[in-house]
C-alpha cells in the first residue's frame, strides 16, 4: 500500500516536473527505503545535468513570486 501511494507520487511529481520543462531522468523511489518491515519511502531525485538544475531553479523562483 505504501509503495503504490509512493510511485503515485512520484508519477504526478515527474508529470508536473515535465510540465513545466524539467526532466529529472533518476527521479524514483528509494527501494532501499521500502525494505524494511516499517518502511520510510524516500523520493529520490537522483543527478541532473546543470541545465536541468538551472531550469529547476528558474521555476522555483518563479513560483515563489
Amino acid at each position: 500500500m505504501v509503495m503504490r501511494s509512493v510511485e503515485q507520487v512520484v508519477d504526478q511529481l515527474r508529470d508536473e516536473l515535465g510540465r513545466v520543462g524539467v526532466t529529472l531522468p533518476s527521479l524514483r523511489v528509494d527501494p532501499v527505503t521500502t525494505a524494511s518491515e516499517v518502511p520510510y519511502p524516500l523520493v529520490e531525485l537522483g543527478r541532473c545535468n546543470m541545465d536541468t538544475a538551472m531550469r529547476l531553479v528558474a521555476v522555483l523562483r518563479e513560483a515563489g513570486r
